[in-house]
């Protein structure tokens, strides 16, 4: 699989809670572009945050969070991105997702040698 040099890095923003259709949402997220054919799909967990609410979510001891922070990063060229974004709509209800232009350096797969017998 390809990417273009000038590609858009999607990010969707989110809580380790949110749910969809029964699974975790970060989950589905990540099947979906899967599905979809897009070039990859990363999972960050965050270990502090705040969003509309003001709420403080943090993994310190003191203040343990049962919602964590986590972004759904996705790159690809920009017209699979935006047919992506439909799906992403009708998926979240609450988070934020963002868009950006990336330049793809590189994007390979060394193959592993072949088991000798």
């Amino acid at each position: 699989m390809d990417i273009p040099e000038e590609a858009v890095l999607l990010r969707i923003f989110i809580g380790e809670t949110s749910r969809y259709e029964g699974k975790p949402l970060y989950e589905a997220l990540v099947l979906k572009a899967r599905e979809s054919h897009l070039a990859g799909a990363t999972v960050l967990r965050g270990s502090m945050a705040y969003g509309p609410s003001s709420h403080i979510h943090t993994t310190k001891i003191l203040r343990l969070s049962y919602d964590l922070p986590l972004v759904v990063e996705i790159v690809d060229a920009e017209e699979k991105i935006n047919a992506f974004l439909p799906l992403v709509d009708s998926m979240v209800d609450s988070g934020l997702v963002t868009i950006e232009r990336a330049k793809v350096l590189h994007y390979r797969h060394k193959e592993k040698p072949a088991d000798k017998a």
